[in-house]
């Protein structure tokens, strides 16, 4: 076997090199970083076992940096821990799916009421910036989903949304519907097919954002929700029709702490 791979679970996955650790951080921020990551983008697949040994080759990193990170990723609801089958990734199961994005439109509709009603004009040019990296950002790396996802979108669109809620002067409500973006994330990954043969519509990013200028939160609002809504079906779609059904059947349910 080559020294760029590890071979987990049966499957050869990249190897990290421990020596591009970011100054400052510990090898157990970045190695809970870095899990966290790829249990997000679907490089572990819900019901997954992570054993430790494995991911210290993987990373290059000690037993203890990994174990501290999978100990906080299953506090973060990423990660299950049983004391007689070790640590698994969290499940995915479409009733979880739906109750999440229940709860990402009751935390975000808050948070973005409260930003119209108290944003100023920095908040405003935020949104605006933001929304004009993504539009001019390319979704995938090639023409088809297949070839990946872009890496500077995905960053785009994340700064996107935390920008409409970012003036709801609430560093806790922000920080929940961003552990709830994250969540989300996890879904939204496995419906890259479905997504890239969704009809082209309208842009919705645009059109919730022009309404938050606007100041015209219940239009605001119903477009955001409208728009985690859509993505959801998407994801139910694929969900229920790939793999990943079967894989949640144990009923292990991530949870949001």
């Amino acid at each position: 076997m080559d020294r760029q791979t590890v071979v987990l679970n049966g499957m050869k996955k990249p190897r990290f090199d421990p020596e591009l650790r970011p100054e400052g951080e510990t090898f157990a921020s970045v190695a809970h970083t870095r899990l966290r990551g790829e249990i997000i983008s679907g490089v572990f697949s819900g019901g997954e076992k992570l054993r430790v040994r494995q991911l210290c080759e993987r990373y290059g990193f000690g037993i203890s940096p990994v174990r501290e990170a999978l100990n906080r990723l299953s506090s973060d609801g990423f990660v299950v821990q049983s004391d007689l089958q070790g640590f698994r990734v969290a499940a995915l199961s479409l009733d979880d799916l739906r109750e999440l994005t229940r709860t990402r439109a009751w935390l975000n509709e808050r948070a973005l009421r409260e930003s119209i009603a108290r944003g100023d004009h920095s908040w405003e040019e935020a949104i605006v910036i933001s929304h004009h990296r993504l539009s001019r950002t390319r979704r995938w790396l090639g023409e088809e989903a297949s070839d990946g996802v872009n890496p500077e979108w995905e960053t785009a669109h994340r700064a996107f949304h935390t920008s409409l809620i970012a003036g709801c002067q609430s560093r806790w409500l922000i920080g929940y519907c961003e552990q709830l973006f994250d969540m989300a994330d996890r879904y939204r990954h496995i419906s890259r097919t479905a997504a890239a043969r969704r009809s082209r519509g309208p842009d919705e990013h645009r059109l919730i954002m022009e309404a938050t200028i606007a100041r015209d939160s219940d239009l605001a609002v119903s477009r955001l929700v409208e728009h985690f809504q859509k993505t959801a079906k998407h994801c139910e779609a694929a969900f229920a029709s790939g793999p990943q059904a079967s894989s949640s059947a144990s009923g292990h349910r991530a949870r949001i702490a």
